[in-house]
């Protein structure tokens, strides 16, 4: 899973156009590619299924018994999935499965890389941005001051920053890092194929040194944790599922397991703005502060938890295109970057 299909050929198809139009073809033509067969689950090397009943149950009593809205509430204008259910079939693991495999018989036959989520343009944005980021948390944490070496210096600074892509897809966005001077890199995709592509892309274009594995986000098998954890196009594909609030939930679950102490995630959307990535951000740190009160506790740790939430925003790409829409400007893609305490 690596983001909303946006072909760069014709930016002005929409993610809604474009599930539509595979609604005809082969890949939701197919029994075992159908939405009632999906029961978002996998099969990787490690055995593992997302068919977990008690973590899905969690999930769903968290999100009934909060007073925040999920994310789909958040803008009323959206749109609605469409009644043949295009719109959530970008959420299905069978949708991707038979995306990558075309994509992997693209590149047997032709060479051919696969698509770039959200394009090139965005992808150098992001990348380039990440890392004078992390620059600049190393800095700090070296207390070194700004200066002309910090660029000559960037891949010192870098070397402590162990990286983790979230939906890899054809782990192009891992690519794009090491030549910015990362060099711990790793991604994971629930998708085999996408694995299987990614691997071979490294291979051929020369970072072999880039490990890819099959996981779910939702469901991982990661004993280890990031410094540096990137989503571009995530958590847009899994909002996208039938059962897209609870599975958020379950995404932040998880996502604040993997993230060091000190890291930061870095999620790039198209389907979220940035205040509505920050409102879903506060109502997870407010749902683990209530869980954290039901354990008897002093007053002072009680206020301890409310003033070290799990995630904390720290700042946003601000270089990205906008556009003015009924009084409000917005643009097309939002990176934004949080804090792990």
């Amino acid at each position: 899973m690596a983001g909303i299909r946006l072909p760069p050929e014709e930016p002005e198809t929409t993610p809604q156009q474009q599930a539509r139009a595979t609604t005809t073809d082969s890949l939701a033509s197919d029994d075992d590619r159908s939405i009632a067969a999906d029961s978002w689950s996998i099969k990787s090397e490690y055995g593992s299924t997302l068919d977990d009943d008690q973590r899905h149950a969690d999930a769903a009593e968290a999100l009934s018994s909060a007073n925040f809205r999920v994310s789909s509430d958040y803008s009323s204008d959206k749109e609605e999935p469409d009644a043949d259910g295009g719109q959530s079939m970008l959420g299905l693991q069978s949708y991707w499965d038979a995306a990558y495999s075309d994509e992997l018989s693209n590149f047997r036959e032709h060479g051919h890389t696969g698509e770039v989520w959200f394009g090139d343009d965005v992808m150098e944005i992001v990348t380039s941005w990440t890392k004078d980021l992390c620059v600049e948390i190393s800095q700090k944490e070296m207390s070194v001051s700004d200066n002309g070496e910090v660029n000559d210096q960037a891949d010192k600074y870098l070397s402590s920053w162990n990286v983790l892509d979230l939906g890899t897809g054809n782990g192009l966005l891992l690519h794009q890092l090491a030549k910015e001077g990362f060099s711990d890199l790793t991604g994971t995709d629930y998708s085999e194929g996408a694995v299987e592509l990614a691997q071979h892309l490294s291979q051929r274009d020369g970072f072999p040194n880039i490990r890819f594995m099959v996981d779910d986000i939702l469901d991982t098998k990661l004993e280890r944790q990031f410094k540096l954890v990137m989503d571009k196009g995530t958590l847009d594909a899994i909002g996208l599922h039938p059962d897209g609030p609870v599975k958020r939930v379950m995404y932040w679950d998880s996502v604040s397991k993997l993230v060091s102490p000190g890291g930061i995630l870095v999620i790039t959307s198209c389907n979220n703005t940035k205040d509505e990535l920050l409102e879903e951000v506060e109502n997870f740190n407010i749902r683990k502060s209530n869980i954290s009160g039901d354990v008897s506790s002093s007053g002072l740790e009680a206020a301890s938890r409310i003033d070290h939430p799990p995630f904390e925003y720290l700042s946003h790409v601000r270089t990205y295109p906008t556009f003015m829409f009924g009084g409000s400007v917005g643009s097309r893609v939002a990176t934004v970057a949080f804090l792990r305490k």
